[in-house]
Order: structure tokens, then sequence, then C-alpha cells
């Protein structure tokens, strides 16, 4: 009888799996290299606004005097910070910024959402068109305009309390600018009637990439117009949804700075008043530059945290189901 003599194959590895990860990268570089040169203008652009200023932030930890070189300033530590976070005006600032962006965050994508199903679910591709135009229009309104609209509207001779006295909902005029409790939801509406026809576009290019057949495949199932927007639509715009919901969340703490500083007053300073109106009066107004550069230098720390906590948390929640 034979023996038989195993033979072990040798381990046969191909060309690519032998190359450093360095090589592949050159690789690769060199494949799209036209690429790469049209972009070089906006990493350089990139580096030299959002880089190299913050050199900056070492005013942060001194006591900044214009007059002075940078290196001849006087060193003060964290004592900008110490006394920052001891403000009682800069945890009533910080409220209004996280509330104010949360407002704006969530009609924003609440709005933008149900606008573009609406506009989809539409089958007179005329009326769609001039929805769609109206919508966008107040997009490219500045705030100094939108502003003066808005005022004009909400002043107690403006067209909001001539519609609400005429209906008797309300028995004398509202002064609706000159009342805290109402700037935040006041804001909300603005923004949402300024930018939501904006913000619908990219959703409704998201929805154009989903499958037609799905939607017939539904509506011969039996399906309804609910069903199929529920179980096709929106988690058809579930990558969208959670990529624009990253950005955001890295801009907690932008909650503007034109409508509020346009639209509050002295009489809703507590509650219009946000970090960068902060910084403006600290650092431009009372000349307390490092005061200013350490409350920026805080808002800009937080949001890169969010940012990365929220592109943690999505990454972990790449394979369960939104909807």
């Amino acid at each position: 009888m034979e023996n038989i003599q195993e033979v072990t194959p040798s381990v046969v590895r191909s060309p690519k799996a032998s190359e450093s990860r360095l090589q592949l990268f050159f690789k690769k570089l060199m494949q799209q290299k036209v690429l790469v040169f049209m972009s070089m203008p906006f990493v350089l652009w990139l580096f030299l606004f959002k880089y190299v200023p913050l050199w900056g932030w070492t005013i942060s930890f001194q006591k900044f005097r214009p007059a002075k070189d940078l290196f001849d300033q006087e060193w003060v530590g964290w004592k900008n910070f110490n006394f920052l976070f001891k403000d009682d005006s800069f945890y009533r600032v910080l409220r209004n910024t996280i509330v104010m962006s949360s407002i704006n965050l969530v009609l924003g994508f609440v709005t933008a959402i149900v606008l573009a199903i609406l506009l989809n679910e539409l089958r007179q591709v005329m009326f769609k068109r001039v929805v769609q135009t109206i919508s966008y229009l107040p997009h490219f309104i500045s705030w100094v305009v939108a502003a003066n609209i808005i005022s004009s509207a909400l002043a107690p001779e403006g067209i909001v309390n001539i519609l609400l006295t005429k209906m008797h909902l309300i028995d004398q005029p509202i002064l609706w600018l000159g009342k805290g409790n109402y700037f935040w939801g006041i804001l909300g509406a603005s923004e949402v009637w300024k930018n939501v026809g904006w913000n619908t576009i990219i959703y409704l290019a998201a929805i154009t990439t989903i499958d037609p057949s799905q939607y017939e495949a539904a509506e011969i199932d039996g399906a309804n117009r609910f069903q199929r927007i529920l179980h096709i639509t929106l988690p058809g715009l579930k990558s969208v949804i959670v990529i624009l919901l990253i950005m955001n969340l890295g801009n907690i703490l932008e909650s503007g700075f034109e409508p509020q500083y346009l639209l509050g007053n002295g009489m809703t300073v507590d509650y219009s008043e946000n970090l960068d109106i902060f910084v403006l009066k600290y650092g431009m107004n009372m000349g307390n530059y490092s005061l200013a550069t350490a409350a920026g230098m805080f808002k800009t720390v937080v949001s890169f945290i969010f940012l990365l906590s929220a592109n943690s948390i999505a990454k972990r929640l790449g394979e369960s189901r939104l909807f």
C-alpha cells in the first residue's frame, strides 16, 4: 500500500497583500492625482484660515494687551477660565445657547423631512414647483432684512396682532419682542421660515435615489400612502439623517449670531444672549480679549467632543434600524 504523503501548500500571497500600507496609500494617491490637485486649494484654505488661527488660543492664557507683542504678554494660566466658570452670566448664556441650538436642531430636522416627504407625494408638478420656489426664497434674504420683516410683523400694530385681535384670540396687542419667554419660540419659528425650504433639498435628492419598484411592490401588496412613507421613504433617508445629525451635533453650540443680535434687545437679553454675543460683548465692547478667547475656546472644544461622540454613536448604530 502506497504511503500517501500530505503536502501542505505554501501560502501564496498576492502582490497587493505583500505591499505595505504606505505603499498602497501612495499608489492610490497617484491613481487619484487629478482629484488631489483639485482639492489642494481647499486644503490650503482650510489650513490657513482654520488651523493657523488656533495659535490665537494662547491669548486665553494671558492678560492680553493689544499694544504688546504676543510673546511679551503676561501669562496668567487658567485664571480666565476660572473667572469664566464662576461667572453666573456665562451659565445663563450657555443655557440660552444650548436651548436655542436644540430648538433649531429639532425643528430644522422635523420640518425639513416633513416638507420633503409632502413635496415628494405631490402629483401636480406645477404646484410642486411653486411650493418649492416659495419655500426656498426666504433663505436668500439676509438676516438684516428678515429681522426687519419679523419685527414689523410682530410689532403692536403688526399683522400678527391684527389677525389675533380680529379672531378674538387676544384682547389687546402683545409686545412679542419685549418679553423674554417668547424669544426662543420666535427664534425657532423664524429659523424654520427662513431655512426650511433650503434644508429640504438634500432630503428630496435622497428620496429620488430610492428604487421606485419598492413603492410599486408595496402598492400591489395593499400598502396605503402613509405605510409607504413609513416603511420605504423614511428608511431610505436613514443614512442622510444620520450624517446630517452628526454634522449638526458638532455645531450644537453654534446657535447663530445675526438673528439673536438683530431680534434681541434689553428686555429679552436674559433669553437672547448666546455665546457669540457674549464673546463680542467682552472682546470688542469691553476689551477683555483674553476672556472672550477663553469662551470661544470652550465652545470649540465642547463642539469637537459632541462631534466625536455623535460619530461614535452613529457607528455603533450603523447596523441597527432607525425606523
